[in-house]
């Protein structure tokens, strides 16, 4: 089950398209090398489509079909690498959740500064078993609309200095004030 997006309508959906465009445009947008030849090619365009009227879950849904069968190889302090890992059953959810929520950040992010507001607040958008303390100490918080967005917009498809989302499964997200 999906994230629960307290701002997501019309407005937070149309800047979330602009910025995947702005990260397609730049040749920034993160591509999991999860993914197979055809489904990288097709990524962008069902990442725009579940941000037009979708969610992570139907990204996850189509992102599903469309992941290699094992993870690359692992670097190993020999310097050889690894057995290629099988792929993770809850690959598609992980990639499908992560990229939406930071999409749908950055773009609550820019509505706050439209607003002028400049913070938005952070919350957990899903239930999670066994919450990590550091998450749970950001909840409620108030961040920097316009050092998140920038954070997020520099560091895509890896960890952010702010720690927005807070890594796979973190269940965290952000809302207007």
């Amino acid at each position: 089950m999906g994230l629960r997006y307290e701002n997501l309508d019309e407005q937070t959906r149309a800047l979330m398209i602009a910025e995947i465009e702005r990260d397609i445009n730049t040749s920034t947008l993160y591509v999991s090398d999860n993914l197979t030849e055809h489904g990288r090619s097709e990524y962008p365009d069902l990442l725009c489509d579940a941000a037009r009227e979708g969610s992570d879950d139907t990204l996850a849904g189509e992102i599903r079909g469309r992941l290699n069968t094992h993870e690359k190889p692992r670097r190993l302090k020999s310097g050889g690498f690894s057995q290629p890992p099988k792929m993770r059953s809850n690959a598609h959810e992980m990639l499908a959740h992560g990229e939406f929520n930071r999409f749908y950040i950055r773009a609550v992010c820019l509505r706050a500064i439209d607003a002028g507001t400049a913070q938005v607040v952070v919350y957990r958008a899903k239930a999670v078993r066994t919450a990590r303390s550091a998450s749970e100490e950001m909840i409620g918080q108030d961040v920097s609309a316009e050092v998140l967005l920038q954070d997020l917009r520099s560091n895509p498809g890896v960890d952010t200095a702010l720690g927005l989302p807070s890594g796979p499964n973190s269940g965290l997200s952000v809302r207007l004030p």
